[in-house]
């Protein structure tokens, strides 16, 4: 089969969210995606009518379905895995890119929207985080945690990670990764009924 020279709306998309989590919303615009993506500007600008939001939208999107993905994939072996999958996932990216890279649905949560409003890409983080949780909540209480308590623990595990990983860009060190995961492991394991 033979591959097109064309750059695919995934490949600008993922760029797009690489771009965000290493230099925040407000810096990534359209021309430095498209630079940073090896993509024409012309074919960003095809892909993404509405210009910088839909393509924000769409990378927000793009960065919390992996992210879900992950997660429902280790959450199968329990709640504890599924933390250590988040963690690891986040360690890895922090790492991998020198400590110049996070979470690109954080930077986008953190940065003020224009004139007051809910932009798109914001509400699309906000939908992240709540799927992130939920994915957690419901493992938790598949392994006997009360469903209020798994839904604070979901919401823990999300906010420590989160800043554990915006502290690992900081200080240049994923000790904040690592000393969060035992403190979360503990209480996770706290919260979840005793094997059969």
């Amino acid at each position: 089969m033979t591959k097109s020279s064309a750059p695919s709306r995934e490949r600008i998309v993922a760029g797009a969210a690489d771009l965000i989590s290493r230099r925040g919303l407000n810096a990534a615009s359209i021309r430095e995606v498209a630079r940073h993506s090896r993509a024409p500007l012309g074919s960003t600008y095809h892909y993404f009518p509405e210009g910088k939001q839909q393509l924000a939208t769409e990378a927000v999107r793009y960065a919390g379905d992996a992210v879900a993905r992950v997660l429902r994939k280790e959450l199968e072996a329990g709640p504890v895995a599924g933390l250590r999958a988040f963690l690891a996932l986040w360690r890895g990216i922090v790492v991998d890119s020198d400590f110049r890279a996070g979470c690109p649905v954080l930077a986008v949560s953190v940065e003020e929207p224009p004139d007051g409003t809910v932009p798109p890409a914001l509400a699309a983080a906000a939908e992240a985080f709540a799927t992130w949780e939920r994915l957690l909540a419901d493992a938790l209480c598949a392994h006997g945690a009360a469903p209020d308590q798994a839904a604070e623990l979901a919401a823990l595990v999300v906010a420590a990670v989160e800043g554990a990983t915006a502290m690992c860009r900081a200080g240049r060190s994923v000790q904040p990764l690592d000393r969060v995961g035992r403190q979360l492991e503990g209480v996770l394991a706290g919260a979840l009924r005793p094997a059969d």
